[in-house]
């Protein structure tokens, strides 16, 4: 368990100070909506929690991205497999003072070469709901490409992208 960097930003664990920013960006039902938000205090805190519990389960998921200038967190980035789920995926949220500033593409980037150099995985793969307009942007600005369409375990059909390494 690792932390990386980007430019901008360090990619780290997550840890209990970053609660703060959990609750901030999950009572947010715009921001959260694609999330499983708008979410309770509580409901924040298990959020956190399972994402530091899929570290130990799974080794490896979803860094806290802070600023190297200083300041807490603005969001999430990293990969996750939820139990039942037909594949692991690239993630991210930001929080919405920290969207439209390049911050995604940037760690999105890190974490992406960081599966293919370090993991060793042959595919890294996202999806998303079809009404994420700004995933998929971000998915197209990283080079991803539609490699299947699936039904996941919510009864929903999604697009599963493969993301290209990363230099």
């Amino acid at each position: 368990m690792q932390s990386l960097s980007s430019e901008r930003f360090l990619l780290r664990l997550p840890e209990a100070q970053d609660l703060a920013v959990y609750r901030a960006f999950f009572s947010d039902a715009e921001a959260s909506r694609f999330y499983g938000g708008p979410l309770r205090d509580d409901q924040s805190w298990r959020a956190l929690a399972g994402h530091v519990g899929h570290w130990h389960l799974r080794g490896y998921g979803l860094w806290m991205i802070v600023p190297k200038q200083g300041g807490p967190a603005i969001g999430g980035c990293g990969f996750v497999w939820p139990d039942g789920w037909p594949r692991r995926e690239l993630t991210w949220w930001l929080l919405p003072e920290a969207r439209g500033t390049g911050a995604a593409v940037e760690v999105s980037k890190v974490t992406i070469k960081h599966a293919y150099d370090n993991y060793g995985w042959p595919l890294v793969e996202t999806h998303m709901d079809d009404a994420n307009a700004a995933a998929r942007k971000l998915v197209q600005k990283l080079g991803g490409e539609v490699i299947a369409r699936e039904v996941f375990p919510d009864d929903k059909t999604r697009s599963v992208y493969v993301l290209p390494r990363q230099e």
